[in-house]
């Protein structure tokens, strides 16, 4: 690996706290499939943490994607940051889905 890439991996660590993922489904809407935590770098690799994913359930009858935006139940570091800016998020909305038992 050259030194342009790890400087430019820095900085991209250095610079952003949270990469959100955005695709289109098969149904052509665009949603937003993953919220992930940047946490630095580990050696030479970007290091990140999802915090929230789309799971997709099924289809309606018409062709459109059903499914729900789920926390992966990880507490993002950048709690305390946000906390410090004002920001006051409930701890629960991090806690993963509860598995329907029968």
């Amino acid at each position: 690996m050259t030194t342009d890439v790890r400087t430019t991996r820095q900085q991209i660590s250095a610079a952003l706290s949270v990469v959100i993922q955005v695709s289109r489904l098969s149904d052509g809407r665009r949603k937003v499939m993953s919220v992930q935590e940047i946490l630095g770098l580990e050696g030479d690799m970007l290091t990140m943490q999802e915090i929230f994913r789309f799971e997709q359930t099924g289809l309606s009858p018409t062709g459109q994607v059903l499914g729900r935006f789920v926390a992966t139940g990880i507490r993002p570091r950048l709690m305390d940051r946000l906390k410090a800016k004002g920001v006051s998020l409930r701890p629960d909305m991090f806690a993963p889905p509860r598995s329907e038992e029968t």
